[in-house]
């Protein structure tokens, strides 16, 4: 039998956010399904911070979980040490724009430090519908060539300057929403390394849990044993 993969899950967890508990209950669905143990630990975002990248390759993924944060500035630092490691990182919801932030800083493609990415644009504390409509190989694989409607609390927009930049050099469009822009992205340099602005999590079931989070896990197992691993999403 092989050892149980471990996860961290990178957010400052709190019993009132229906988001926190959906994480840990899409883990498990996904789990149950691919049949292979998951051990899933919360780490707060100070905590998180304050890890050297060589310490993220103890586990064998981590999620950025949904907010709010206590302090969001150290996002920042955190998905920088984890894009060091070689684990499968998920990033969902409103860090999908920090992600970016990160990316975009990390390859010098905004030299003159223009705004390249809205605001939320998601009404404040409600969740809103949004089409996931996959438009890439691996992910029209991983959604079985559907679409899906999935529930977010973000919605940013990535300007048209950047977002060529972007596409061209260093991430792939896995997924756009119904305002044909981007909902799920990947870095094209490393092995499942995505960004969701949609929460997968809470459309996760035990009679149908989501295939990212699934795909997302399969990875994770298929490192841990050493097997040959392709990237997905």
């Amino acid at each position: 039998m092989s050892e149980a993969i471990k996860i961290i899950i990178v957010g400052d967890f709190n019993f009132t956010y229906n988001a926190h508990h959906a994480t840990n209950l899409a883990i498990e669905h996904s789990a149950k399904l691919l049949d292979i143990d998951v051990n899933y630990y919360w780490m707060r975002t100070h905590e998180a911070a304050s890890l050297k990248p060589a310490k993220f390759s103890n586990f064998q993924g981590v999620i950025i979980a949904p907010g709010p944060y206590e302090n969001a500035f150290f996002l920042n630092g955190i998905i920088k040490a984890v894009l060091s490691s070689q684990v499968a990182l998920l990033v969902t919801g409103e860090s999908f724009k920090t992600f970016l932030e990160v990316i975009i800083k990390l390859y010098n493609l905004n030299p003159n430090q223009e705004k390249v990415i809205s605001d939320n644009l998601a009404a404040e504390n409600n969740f809103e519908k949004v089409e996931v409509q996959p438009v890439s190989k691996s992910m029209n694989s991983l959604y079985n060539e559907r679409n899906r409607i999935e529930l977010t609390n973000a919605r940013y927009s990535i300007y048209p300057q950047i977002l060529d930049v972007l596409k061209r050099e260093v991430i792939d469009v896995e997924a756009t929403n119904q305002f044909e822009e981007p909902e799920i992205i990947s870095l094209k340099s490393r092995p499942f390394c995505v960004a969701s602005m949609s929460l997968p999590q809470i459309c996760s079931t035990r009679e149908m849990p989501h295939p990212l989070i699934s795909g997302f896990l399969n990875f994770a197992s298929n490192w841990q044993e050493g097997g040959d691993v392709k990237k997905q999403g």
